[in-house]
């Protein structure tokens, strides 16, 4: 099993390399209008370390559960110069207030993952695990909205296509995999998750990763809270890494046993913006579930 460390990057997420295709690939005009988009974190945070290096203004809409849950990851945004309108009560609703404002202030949307740049961005891990790993022969993704496990499914498979790809979604909201068995996209209710990250539709008007995951996802397993509680305790004991639970996923399946494998297989784990305290009170056995131990 070999380990892709996205949380390494500077923001502490994959979602920089699509933020940063994204907003390379704007016209002087878009850049000097700025941008927006909306987030469960981790991209609205990507995209305003993004857009302060490119002298861009930015902003992120974001609910009311993601300022409760992840204040650290508002007030980076903030302090990287970015505006943070705060408002409804799931990322659905922070994405019609983001669309609203966008088209009356004239920004330029960066979908967290509908947007062909967004995606070819996260492809680029699967080119990079390709280039370490030629023979690889699974790979598991953390799955939300879909932007990264299309990216990286697609780029895989067209130079190999019989690679296996894993997306990887929480029980808590599996919005991409019940979008999938149903043939369109549906809505589940928000609920609380250790992998808040991974929380959130795919939007109702989605356009490319629904089809994208159906066409080029082999896989969609769903785990579980106490799965990802412990792939975290196994990788803080393991390897010494404080990770965010939608980081991961892929390795809570893992250890789950929720699928098999055979041959090379790679995992990504995806992001660390995480609380400290939140994360070792998670995977602390005093602290609840005795079955944390069992890593």
């Amino acid at each position: 099993v070999y380990l892709k460390l996205e949380f390494l990057q500077d923001p502490g997420a994959f979602k920089v390399r699509g933020a940063a295709n994204k907003i390379l690939s704007l016209s002087p005009l878009e850049k000097e209008r700025g941008v927006i988009t909306f987030s469960t974190g981790n991209h609205g945070l990507c995209v305003c370390w993004v857009a302060q290096k490119a002298g861009v203004k930015a902003v992120v809409c974001v609910s009311e559960r993601v300022a409760k849950l992840s204040p650290r990851r508002v007030e980076a945004m903030r302090s990287l110069g970015a505006e943070v309108v705060v408002g409804g009560d799931s990322q659905d609703k922070a994405g019609e207030r983001a669309s609203e404002l966008a088209s009356s202030k004239g920004l330029t949307m960066i979908h967290p993952f509908d947007d062909p740049y967004v995606i070819a961005g996260q492809g680029t891990i699967g080119l990079e695990i390709l280039e370490d790993l030629p023979d690889v022969a699974n790979v598991l993704v953390p799955l939300s909205g879909g932007g990264l496990v299309s990216g990286i499914a697609l780029a895989m498979k067209t130079a190999n296509p019989g690679i296996r790809v894993i997306g990887v979604s929480i029980e808590n909201a599996p919005v991409m995999y019940k979008s999938v068995k149903t043939g369109y996209p549906v809505e589940v209710e928000e609920v609380d998750s250790l992998a808040e990250s991974l929380l959130g539709g795919i939007g109702c008007d989605n356009q490319y990763t629904l089809r994208m995951v159906k066409d080029y996802v082999d896989d969609i397993v769903l785990v579980s809270e106490n799965d990802i509680r412990n792939a975290l305790a196994f990788t803080l004991k393991t390897h010494h890494w404080l990770l965010e639970g939608a980081g991961v996923a892929g390795i809570s399946a893992l250890l789950s046993k929720k699928t098999k494998f055979e041959g090379p297989t790679a995992v990504v784990l995806s992001g660390a913006n995480c609380e400290a305290e939140s994360v070792l009170k998670i995977v602390n056995p005093e602290c609840g579930d005795k079955e944390s131990e069992h890593y």
